[in-house]
Order: C-alpha cells, then structure tokens, then sequence
C-alpha cells in the first residue's frame, strides 16, 4: 500500500516525533516499507548543528538509531531552508517530491483557537499535500 514513509521530525525536540515515527515503523513493516526522517534546518545553522553538514550528521545517527529501536528501515533527508520559519511547510512539501514518498506522517498537537488564524504545521501540509497524510498526536 505504502512504500516511502515521510516523517518530519525536528531534531531540537525528538520526543515530540516518537509516536509518529512508532505509526509510521508499524506501517513500514506491514507494507515493507521504508520510512524517511526528514529534517529541516537554516543554511546558516541554528541550536542543534553550527551548519547544515552538522546537522545531516545529526539527523543520520538519529534514523539509524531509531532504525535500530523500531526494527524497521528508516533513512534520513535533509533539507536546507533560507528561513525555516517562513518556508518549513513548502520545504516539507518539496521534501515529499524529492523522495518520492508516498505517505507523510506527522507528529501534531491538539487544535487550539490559534490555529485558526495560523494553522499548525501539519495542517498546512494536509492541506497541500497530493500524498496521503496521517497525522498522530
């Protein structure tokens, strides 16, 4: 059904990724399926890596880690933003584009009155996606 699993995941707070990466290594090894752990950084770096060769290194220790802990195949993608705060959501969308995947899951939190006037991350990319989206909280 799947065959590439898109999970963004935001390496300054992994945690928060947990139980999408666990729904998307369940569906990975239901469909034999490869999940991704895309990841996206400034070209300038930021708090987690000084530069974006930094971070790569970060995000592939952190999917060959998690590979290892959910027994499943899980590669890692990085994409460089000129500003991450502006371009997160278009940059995940490129992301999708760039591998190929066909399902992104995606870690998000429970709506509040906020998100109507600035919708979450993950409700940007359900809205513009052309692939399946799954979005865990």
């Amino acid at each position: 059904m799947y065959s590439k699993i898109l999970v963004p995941v935001d390496l300054a707070h992994p945690d928060r990724s947990s139980k999408a990466l666990a729904s998307a290594a369940a569906m990975a090894r239901s469909f034999a399926a490869q999940v991704i752990c895309v990841g996206v950084t400034s070209a300038l770096g930021g708090e987690v890596a000084a530069d974006p060769r930094e971070f790569a290194n970060k995000l592939s220790d952190f999917a060959k880690g998690q590979a290892e802990a959910l027994g499943c195949e899980i590669s890692a993608h990085t994409v460089i933003s000129r500003d991450m705060e502006v371009e997160v959501d278009l940059e995940l969308l490129n992301a999708i584009e760039q591998t190929g995947a066909d399902l992104i899951v995606m870690a998000s939190h429970a709506p509040k009155l906020t998100d109507l006037l600035w919708p979450s991350n993950g409700g940007r990319v359900a809205s513009h996606a052309k692939i399946s989206v799954m979005l865990v909280r």
